[in-house]
């Protein structure tokens, strides 16, 4: 619970944690003061070293030995500090008091993550992300730690190595870096038919999302939340950003990867800072047990989602991230989640990958973080207090009091003590489990392709366009033909049209296509996400000696208190002077930038800084890949020859007042932006991507 500040206990934990060296001497880890850290000791000036130096021999060990091997999946991250607050109580489903106290604000700690590359792989690249949350309740922590997609490549977590192992780069060459593309995972693809709804979901725009802000977030797993009497109902956890779940295109993501390799990791760090926090809500979709069998895919299958039209998401809570780490390998490299992190009132399904998860993440901190005692690493460190027989082991910081580290103990007092259910403690839901010891899936695992029909049936025409374009790329980068004709047969057990599709693109013949269903699931379409809202979107305005300083003014200051960050831009920082003689402030210099690092692009009016403008050459390529990449492009009076000068030319311009075509917003008459111009600039912007446009008939 926060306290009248808004400071929470992992606020005033991490406090006790802090070492801030400014206004100190240097000292060594032993706190002996150095008077020399430039040169070693040694014999002479030019002697040998010596290795009595235990200083130089301090910092060199010390130096050798501060990197931990990186994650073996998800190594690239970024993580925030945050809360979460209860708003619709879940006290009829379970005993977890996060989820049922609406006076809680409960700290968290989240990182994303891109599940294939190393960590000097970029942001941007086409990938799952992780969304791991670990909320520091006043029970316990609790770690849900999912995806940006709600299922998963595998059924059965005996799979997850030969997975992982086909995705990441080749063995014999490490290529490629962080990317899909490549032989052995397509042939693992064709080989495992239980791969194809998440390779739908990964060859969609969901795989490039537009940063961590605007992306869903999902527990993949059936869980169970459990009441204090007992009584179970499955759940399944979903994310939903405040801003709305919005997507990069394939073009954009290969040159922010040149442009900025940090490109979702510095706007979430960037807007924290600016104090436009993050939000998400919470939801959850819940199924009765006596209802376990009621639907047509297996809860228990993690290749499977429950439409939300069938199982509408209750909204239950909110997230907000308001903190950035101080130090990043500190907090957000030494985050360990864990699935088996979880508080009494949720408990687990036989998810047979999640069952595996619970093995696994718990193996994998222990070689990475050194030994069993990294929940005591500030990061990990839960509020409630630790009691416990856990002694010693490779950095142990606690310092154990008494004679005893057993139980039961007579000696000191038979402590620490068994609570019971009655005293808050963990009680597994009790389920009767019987059956035969085999290796063998359930029967209602087996189906492979509707679901994936499914999703292909609810995406938007543009949607279905850019998974063609996705499958038409990862495939012809493969380079053996019997992989390529292995997933076409796949396809076509999941529609026609995409088989025949993806094959014309790959110069070959679509096989015969499978019966498919007609149903869709409206929920899984990005067209149908909320496009109200501007805030952080970041927009260029494009000036030059010349502009037009009130239009461009008041235009900015409206964009900005809709919560828009516009930027001003010219071919060199400083200052350019406005038609009238006034300064214009340069946010930055249009070479250190791209127009696929915005939102959208903006061209002020100004005979002058337009003649300037067409005749640069980056300027106008501003204009043109802003206009095929789909977004909001505006022009004030004279600026729309820059428009023109781009090749805009099947946009119908305003002659007088103000006209939006297909995003495209201009103002006719010259002076200042109206408030009309504003507005509709704005909502332009807010639909995200306009993707109604001729887009080939301009030039690259």
């Amino acid at each position: 619970m926060a306290g009248p500040d808004g400071r929470t206990a992992k606020d005033e934990q991490l406090d006790r944690d802090r070492v801030d060296p400014r206004g100190e001497n240097l000292t060594t880890d032993q706190g002996v003061r150095v008077d020399d850290t430039d040169n070693s000791l040694q014999a002479g000036e030019r002697g040998p070293t010596l290795m009595e130096d235990f200083h130089f021999r301090e910092k060199i060990t010390s130096f050798d030995q501060e990197r931990i091997p990186e994650r073996v999946v998800h190594a690239r991250g970024a993580g925030a500090y945050g809360y979460f607050e209860v708003t619709d109580p879940l006290t009829d489903f379970t005993r977890a008091d996060f989820l049922c106290d609406t006076s809680l604000r409960t700290p968290v700690f989240v990182r994303f993550s891109t599940v294939a590359g190393s960590r000097g792989s970029a942001d941007t690249v086409r990938d799952v992300r992780g969304f791991a949350v670990k909320f520091y309740t006043r029970e316990g922590n609790f770690d849900l730690v999912g995806n940006n997609m709600p299922v998963f490549f595998i059924q059965d977590a005996i799979k997850f190595p030969d997975f992982v192992h086909a995705v990441k780069p080749e063995p014999h060459n490490e290529i490629p870096q962080a990317a899909s593309a490549h032989d052995t995972l397509w042939d693992f693809v064709q080989l495992q038919p239980e791969t194809m709804h998440m390779m739908m979901w990964l060859m969609s725009d969901r795989a490039l999302p537009r940063s961590y802000r605007m992306m869903q977030g999902f527990g993949v797993h059936t869980f169970r939340l459990v009441t204090a009497d007992g009584r179970a109902t499955f759940v399944k956890f979903h994310w939903k950003p405040k801003l709305g779940t919005h997507s990069l295109v394939w073009d954009e993501v290969q040159k922010i990867a040149g442009k900025d390799a940090d490109f979702n990791r510095r706007d979430l760090w960037d807007c924290i800072e600016a104090g436009a926090y993050p939000e998400w809500e919470l939801g959850v979709q819940l199924v009765p047990e006596e209802d376990e069998f009621a639907y047509d895919v297996d809860l228990l299958d993690p290749t499977k989602i429950i439409p939300e039209e069938r199982v509408p998401v209750r909204p239950v809570g909110r997230l907000v991230l308001d903190r950035n780490p101080e130090n990043f390998f500190a907090e957000t490299e030494q985050v360990a989640f864990h699935l088996g992190n979880v508080v009494p009132g949720i408990d687990f399904s036989n998810d047979p990958l999640l069952q595996g998860r619970l093995f696994s993440y718990l193996d994998t901190q222990l070689i990475r973080l050194g030994g069993p005692n990294f929940p005591q690493l500030p990061v990990n460190r839960p509020v409630a207090p630790v009691a416990n027989n856990q002694r010693d082991g490779y950095h142990q910081t606690r310092v154990h009091r008494g004679e005893t580290s057993y139980a039961p103990n007579s000696i000191g007092n038979g402590e620490p003590t068994v609570a019971g259910p009655e005293g808050g403690a963990y009680v597994h839901y009790q389920e009767r489990v019987d059956g035969n010891k085999i290796r063998k899936r359930s029967e209602s695992f087996k189906d492979h392709f509707s679901q994936a029909t499914l999703f292909w049936n609810s995406m938007a025409d543009w949607e279905r366009e850019h998974i063609v374009a996705a499958f038409r790329f990862e495939l012809g980068k493969v380079t053996r033909p019997h992989i390529r004709e292995g997933v076409l047969r796949h396809l076509s057990q999941v529609h026609g049209d995409l088989a025949r599709r993806v094959a014309e693109g790959l110069g070959t013949e679509a096989p015969p296509s499978a019966p498919v269903h007609e149903e869709s699931s409206p929920a899984l379409s990005q067209a149908n996400a909320p496009r109200e809202d501007i805030a952080t979107r970041k927009v260029a305005i494009l000036a030059a000696d010349g502009s037009d300083a009130v239009s461009l003014r008041t235009v900015k200051q409206r964009l900005s208190a809709a919560g828009a960050l516009p930027e001003v831009l010219a071919a060199h920082a400083g200052t350019v002077t406005g038609a009238g003689g006034e300064s214009i402030p340069v946010d930055r210099a249009m070479s250190t930038m791209a127009s696929v690092l915005y939102d959208a692009v903006l061209v002020p009016g100004g005979d002058k800084a337009v003649d300037t403008l067409t005749s640069d050459g980056l300027a106008v390529h501003y204009v043109a890949e802003a206009y095929k990449h789909g977004k909001a492009v505006g022009a004030l009076g004279a600026g729309r020859l820059l428009l023109s000068a781009a090749g805009l030319r099947d946009v119908a311009y305003a002659e007088n007042g103000v006209r939006d075509d297909r995003g495209v917003v201009t103002q006719g008459e010259a002076g200042d932006a109206s408030e009309d111009f504003c507005s509709t600039f704005a909502s332009a912007i807010a639909a995200h991507r306009h993707w109604d446009r001729d887009v080939d008939a301009v030039p690259a």
